[in-house]
């Protein structure tokens, strides 16, 4: 299936598994590119620069295939060392680079330099714009539906892909609410080269957190997403489980509240120590709408499989009903 995306990033199909915290590591990174996708490392998930050379060189033994790292920026009273970690990817010789957050031009600039392709998520059309301009090569735009944090301006996929589309000339891929060959269809006939999929990859085997996470999120439906951190102005989703609710139940608060008073339920520690421990009501687990299109946990290779096939039968059928 060659799209714009797949001939940019040299994969057999239009399918990339997003960066996430703690699990974007070398076991699901390999089996996503080793099935036919754009398997991401997670640049932070490692705690020093020194440790992400050793997870690039680690994947590089379990996958030929292309493969990224995820950079994310963000603002932070104890930033860690973005610089050095940008420094690794590219001494790694790393040729695809996922980013997202507030990365400054610069970090775009060495990437450049370096002859790396620039994957940039998005959560607006007007942030698109400004990353166009500073040289990104592709563009993720992320909608409402997504986990992790969707931005300000809840728009859904539906209006968000083709806004962006219809704005940017470089590539776009979907992301956000998409886990299946359904969504794959919809958001190429919307005008996508692809797709970037977190949670539907965070819920396969080769995943390296615990099968309990996986059982119970998998379970869900897409009514089992919360929004929080909204009166913070930095809204992320994550799965309904007894601490989100804890978070939701602080900012309704008379007063709202600050992020001192939620710091110790949303600190990545925690939801670190849940991912490994298998206990979903610890810790956040950052999960899109979409658990609710999810119904088993198959190897990344099952996935895509099935996912082409379901998408070629959904663009065949579309054809059909346009040329009656």
């Amino acid at each position: 299936m060659k799209t714009a995306i797949t001939e940019l990033l040299g994969i057999r199909y239009p399918i990339v598994q997003g960066g996430m915290m703690w699990v974007g590591r070398a076991e699901l990174a390999s089996a996503v590119s080793n099935a036919g996708g754009l398997g991401i490392l997670t640049a932070l998930t490692q705690p020093t620069p020194d440790a992400l050379r050793a997870e690039i060189d680690r994947c590089r033994g379990l996958t030929d295939q292309p493969f990224g790292v995820n950079l994310t920026v963000l603002p932070s009273a104890n930033p860690p060392p973005y610089a050095d970690y940008l420094q690794a990817i590219i001494d790694s010789g790393v040729k695809i680079v996922e980013t997202a957050g507030n990365c400054p031009k610069e970090f775009f600039d060495r990437l450049k330099a370096a002859g790396i392709k620039i994957l940039h998520k998005c959560t607006s059309v007007r942030h698109a714009l400004s990353a166009q301009r500073n040289g990104v090569d592709i563009i993720s735009i992320d909608s409402f539906e997504c986990a992790g944090h969707p931005g300000e301006d809840d728009v859904g996929g539906l209006v968000l892909i083709p806004a962006a589309v219809k704005a940017l000339t470089i590539p776009v891929i979907a992301s956000g609410g998409i886990a299946d060959g359904y969504g794959l269809a919809a958001a190429l006939v919307l005008g996508a080269q692809g797709v970037n999929m977190g949670t539907r990859f965070m819920l396969t085997q080769e995943a390296p957190i615990h099968s309990n996470i996986k059982e119970s999120v998998v379970q869900g439906s897409e009514r089992d997403t919360v929004v929080i951190f909204r009166t913070l102005k930095n809204s992320g989703r994550v799965f309904r489980n007894e601490i989100s609710e804890q978070v939701v139940a602080i900012e309704r608060r008379p007063g709202g509240c600050t992020f001192e008073d939620v710091r110790p339920l949303v600190m990545g520690a925690r939801g670190r120590a849940t991912l490994e421990s298998g206990n979903v009501n610890d810790g956040l687990v950052w999960a899109s709408q979409a658990i609710g299109l999810m119904n088993d946990i198959p190897t990344c290779k099952d996935l895509l499989e099935r996912m082409i096939g379901e998408c070629r039968k959904q663009l065949a059928q579309a054809s059909l009903v346009a040329s009656a």
